[in-house]
């Protein structure tokens, strides 16, 4: 199993996120198997030619999501990020939901609202 990222130094997407999203879909589709370990920052770095502060901003990104998880001097691994992107997913839906409720919104505003959040982060 090796990592394959590509980067497109033309895109307007800062590599950091580029990198982010890459690991992050292929953790999520299973081309990187959960107990995966990954490079080391620096490695990373070298290896794709960034900066090393850009490959750490990415994992600590994906830390965050639950994507990533990093084991002090073992390394850093593909979570069983499934659950925890749900749990994590279903929190700030429950939080958004009571802020919409708090704010005096119908439910078809705050479902409307959703929605339209949705469509602008997925593109459509």
């Amino acid at each position: 199993m090796t990592l394959t990222i590509a980067l497109d130094p033309d895109s307007a997407v800062a590599p950091y996120e580029q990198l982010r999203a890459q690991l992050s879909e292929q953790a999520r589709s299973g081309t990187l198997p959960v107990g995966f370990r990954l490079p080391t920052v620096r490695g990373l770095a070298e290896e794709l030619g960034l900066a090393a502060n850009t490959v750490a901003k990415a994992y600590r990104a994906l830390e965050s999501d639950g994507v990533i998880e990093t084991r002090g001097r073992n390394g850093t691994f593909v979570a069983a990020a499934g659950g925890t992107a749900r749990r994590k997913a279903a929190a700030a839906a429950q939080e958004y939901a009571e802020q919409a409720r708090r704010l005096g919104l119908s439910r078809a505003e705050a479902l409307s609202g959703a929605e339209d959040a949705v469509r602008a982060a997925y593109g459509g």
